[in-house]
């Protein structure tokens, strides 16, 4: 699956081509070496800056025939390391390089910490960079990939320097399979298979994974594919994946439109439901925001998205959003309206949106509200064609009731002839407002001058009470039609306040959902007001820095009105696309407040995490203070009282007596000494300023010394297989430290008689060492706080200690690069799991 994201690449930037994993041992350094022989035999000049074989056979030999370029030697903890030579493949500047690996940490020494800078530096100098990577180490999904695995992944390369890549092919493997290459030693050696089969490589972490990265590269497709069709002005709907978009009005059959769309949508694997709802400046009749809310509850259940717009026109509103989003089928419900409804105002929505869908299907669905809806609201503000309607009724309307009266005449009188055209002239101010009443007005007083006041077909008029007739039927057409209009103007502002008030309801209501905020106000904003972009500018120090962004930036080349508002006294919001009429910017003013309001909370939130690192530090010097004050006093008034009584010359004491008390003056201060020590730990560690000398460390040997510091530990610790675990990569003073901690915890809370077991075994590239007891155990919700400073659960008192032990071994296996974990011990107890690096990683590594 290949995605080509940059078709025309820059003279003075290299092409990246990346061959992206589902897991390790899928193929991607074979695929790799595989498409530079292709390469080669075309005539490119290609060599080998850095792979890494893992000893397949199979893989080694496609290396024949490759040029190999030397790598550098550093050295690092006593150890000796090989790394990709940057400068040299600078120098040699072939066409195409491979580089393995795209997330390798470098050993310290080179120009850059990880090889994925080496690989831009690579692109910079125009060298064309084909490279491996595998799903777990992208950034955004490596916490996602250690709840599935349970194995953190350390290495990461940014996202985005991925996304850039010209090409993406995903190198993909069936579970079954991949575990079949496992139990075959195609991937590991044999002593690592089973241990591989029955963590990493279970059935269910490698389908996880793979479905990763189907998504992941699915996205990225989809991108590449609507920055293609922008750039080539592509404006029809290309149905490349199913997206149904269900209208909802607000009214009773909106649950019925989402499940029946929602049903479409399922069809299809990977169908996208989205529903939305226009909100019309002159309102919308039957909308309730209880409703609303309600129906985007079960859109949200279903798994779809709910979106708000602005329109005035909701057939173009609705089409234009179906086709931002590359929607494929559009779902209505059938009309509300009655025939007499639809026959005094034309067709609706539905039938218009019909007409102008063109590529995108439209489903008219039937509910039990069809043809039950009330008449029209008669006070909505008029479009150009229905002003255009009103100045043409103005004109036929009174010569059509002349024709017809005229049929009459002698049947009725003046007064009637009267009274029907001045229901006329109310009519046309309804439909096209007090101007085209006006036109109307004029025209039937013309028309009833000469067709029905004596002497007709002349204009003149024999009696005054006629004329004044008409005098005054003039007046109270031109003052009916200006009510009329002027209550359909009030009815235009309050449906258009309503239908703001329902947009900014919304909108807080999305904003609190969700858990950034300012993202949310500005996606909001782009589909509410149908934009192409929205991007907040902040300035500082005199720059202007794009903030944060939604939606695609307008091409170069292409026209886009662009709308600024200011959003406090450093920022301002940029929308890019139509162009907004006066009473939207009104409402884009209130989202702007908004805006506003959730930067200076961004901002209140850093300074806030600022303190809050202080408040941490005041809230350990307290504790720690409590705890000093009581914790020193014992063993300092046991060791002042035994060399008191030793120095004192009214007492002669026996050489028993004298033993004794040197005895108790040299256990207090070996406690006061080991107090102190892991005080002053403590403190390095939360200062940052503890110093590690990192070296290949064995922990059979680890162990005696660990045990030694502690009183007759022998007799209850029972080491097992530490003489066959690989070497760690640690502080062996520290490591000592952890280990007695570790131990004297589960000495003091074991089971009487029972021994307290030290097993470890090795995981990939770590080394796991387990203290088990046979205790009372930890309950799951208590098993962070036994890592935290001054915390002895259990213990009534703290005469034995202050409780850093714990906490003081966390700290120090995490500053060595490793964990201390808690397991519960099968039959009872609690296990205690260190995990450290091992010193030789190469050995079992995974691709």
């Amino acid at each position: 699956m290949a995605r080509d994201l940059a078709p025309g690449s820059g003279p003075r930037r290299g092409r990246l081509r990346v061959y992206l994993g589902s897991a390790p041992g899928v193929g991607k350094t074979y695929r790799m070496l595989d498409e530079a022989r292709r390469r080669q035999e075309r005539g490119a000049d290609v060599v080998v800056g850095y792979i890494e074989c893992h000893g397949r056979r199979r893989t080694e030999g496609m290396l024949t025939g490759l040029e190999l370029l030397p790598r550098v030697q550093r050295s690092y903890r006593d150890s000796d390391f090989e790394e990709m030579d940057l400068d040299a493949v600078v120098a040699r500047k072939p066409s195409v390089v491979l580089v393995d690996e795209l997330a390798h940490t470098n050993i310290p020494g080179g120009r850059h910490a990880k090889r994925w800078q080496d690989v831009e530096e690579l692109l910079a100098a125009g060298i064309d960079v084909i490279t491996t990577v595998n799903v777990q180490h992208l950034e955004s999904l490596n916490d996602v990939v250690e709840k599935i695995t349970g194995i953190p992944q350390r290495e990461t390369v940014p996202d985005e320097v991925v996304r850039r890549a010209d090409q993406i092919e995903l190198v993909d493997m069936a579970p079954q399979a991949l575990r079949r290459r496992m139990a075959h030693g195609n991937i590991y050696r044999a002593e690592k298979v089973d241990a591989a089969l029955s963590n990493y490589f279970r059935v269910g972490n490698l389908t996880a994974l793979r479905e990763l990265a189907l998504l992941w590269v699915a996205g990225r497709v989809d991108e590449g594919l609507r920055d293609y069709r922008a750039s080539h002005n592509i404006d029809r709907v290309w149905e490349t994946r199913e997206r149904v978009v269900v209208a909802l009005t607000g009214g009773p059959e909106g649950e019925t439109l989402i499940r029946r769309a929602a049903r479409i949508a399922d069809r299809t694997a990977g169908g996208d439901l989205l529903a939305v709802h226009v909100t019309r400046s002159d309102g919308l009749a039957g909308a309730s925001s209880g409703a609303l809310a309600q129906q985007r509850q079960l859109v949200e259940t279903l798994g779809g998205s709910y979106h708000v717009m602005v329109g005035d026109d909701i057939p173009t509103a609705l089409l234009a959003f179906a086709r931002a989003h590359d929607a494929t089928q559009l779902v209505l419900g059938t009309s509300r309206r009655g025939r007499l409804n639809r026959f005094l105002t034309g067709p609706g929505n539905g039938q218009t949106t019909v007409d102008a869908s063109e590529d995108i299907d439209v489903h008219m669905v039937t509910h039990e509200f069809t043809g039950r809806g009330r008449l029209p609201s008669l006070g909505r503000r008029h479009s150009r064609r229905r002003t255009a309607a009103g100045f043409a009724s103005g004109l036929a309307v009174p010569s059509l009731l002349t024709l017809v009266l005229s049929q009459f005449h002698g049947t009725v009188n003046l007064t009637t002839d009267a009274l029907i055209f001045q229901l006329g002239v109310v009519a046309v101010a309804l439909l096209g407002g007090a101007t085209s009443a006006l036109l109307a007005s004029l025209v039937a007083s013309v028309l009833l001058n000469y067709f029905f006041i004596p002497p007709v077909h002349t204009l003149t008029i024999g009696e005054t009470n006629n004329l004044v007739a008409l005098i005054v039927f003039a007046a109270v057409a031109l003052t009916v039609s200006t009510v009329v209009d002027h209550a359909s103007r009030l009815t235009t502002r309050a449906a258009r306040a309503t239908a703001e008030a329902e947009t900014l309801s919304t909108l807080a209501g999305s904003v609190l959902r969700g858990a950034d905020a300012l993202p949310a106000l500005l996606e909001k904003s782009r589909t509410a007001f149908g934009m192409d972009s929205v991007a907040l500018l902040e300035r500082t120090g005199g720059e202007v820095l794009a903030a944060s962004e939604s939606g695609n930036r307008p091409e170069p080349g292409r026209a886009a009105e662009a709308t600024e508002v200011p959003v406090g006294p450093d920022a301002v919001l940029v929308l890019t696309g139509r162009r907004l009429p006066a009473a939207d910017q009104r409402v884009l003013t209130a989202f702007a407040a908004h805006v506003a309001a959730a930067l200076e909370r961004d901002r209140l939130a850093v300074v806030a995490a600022e303190v809050e690192p202080i408040k941490a530090a005041d809230r350990m010097r307290t504790a720690l203070l409590a705890a000093v004050s009581h914790d020193l006093r014992t063993p300092l008034a046991a060791a002042l009282a035994s060399v008191g009584s030793l120095r004192s010359p009214d007492v002669e004491f026996s050489p028993e007596d004298q033993a004794e008390l040197l005895a108790t003056a040299d256990e207090s201060l070996v406690k006061l000494t080991r107090l102190v020590d892991n005080l002053l730990d403590m403190s390095r560690l939360q200062a940052g300023a503890l110093t590690l000398h990192l070296a290949e460390t064995h922990l059979d040997e680890i162990l005696p010394r660990a045990l030694d510091t502690l009183p007759d530990p022998y007799a209850h610790v029972q080491p097992l297989d530490l003489d066959t675990a690989p070497a760690v990569l640690a502080d062996p003073p520290l490591l000592e430290r952890v280990l007695a901690n570790v131990i004297t915890n589960a000495l003091r809370h074991n089971a009487p008689g029972a021994p307290v077991l030290v097993t470890a075994s090795h995981h990939l590239d770590r080394v796991e060492v387990r203290v088990v007891d046979r205790g009372p155990g930890i309950a799951p919700e208590d098993r962070d706080r036994v890592f935290l400073p001054f915390q002895r659960l259990g213990d009534t008192d703290n005469t034995t200690g202050v409780g850093l032990g714990l906490a003081l071994s966390r700290g120090l296996a995490e500053a060595m690069g490793g964990s201390l974990e808690v397991e519960d011990t099968p039959g009872g107890g609690t296990t205690m799991l260190l995990t450290l690096p091992a010193a030789h990683p190469g050995g079992f590594a995974h691709e």
